[in-house]
């Protein structure tokens, strides 16, 4: 894209955005939000405290939820080994997951539901 056509395509963004801003400007919720904020930062200021002390004035709870996903990491169970037999050849392959080389080898020249009927029980 040449630079004239990138500059009048950026030009063309920024009326379209300062279009959407006026409109928002406009807006009575978005007013309605503004002067809360406002007055909200106001009395904060005013008796000294911080947004985190309200939320935990008013929701205790808040800091002490439950564990996150990120502190349940490393207890997944280990995967169950599983045994397939190629009755054509006689081959065992002994794996616990789906990225096996000869498994791979078999689903393509078999195709993969015959050969998950091979695995043993």
């Amino acid at each position: 894209m040449s630079k004239l056509a990138e500059y009048r395509q950026l030009e063309k963004h920024l009326a379209e955005q300062l279009l959407a801003l006026e409109a928002l400007k406009g807006d009575a919720a978005l007013k309605k939000e503004i002067e809360f904020e406002t007055k909200l930062r106001g009395l904060l200021d005013q008796y000294g405290f911080s947004l985190k002390h309200i939320i935990n004035l008013l929701d205790p709870q808040s800091g002490k939820r439950g564990p996150t996903l990120a502190a349940t990491t490393g207890t997944r169970k280990p995967r169950e080994l599983k045994t397939y037999k190629n009755p054509h050849t006689g081959e065992v392959v002994e794996t616990k997951g789906g990225n096996h080389k000869t498994l791979k080898e078999w689903k393509a020249k078999h195709g993969s539901d015959l050969v998950e009927s091979w695995l043993g029980k």
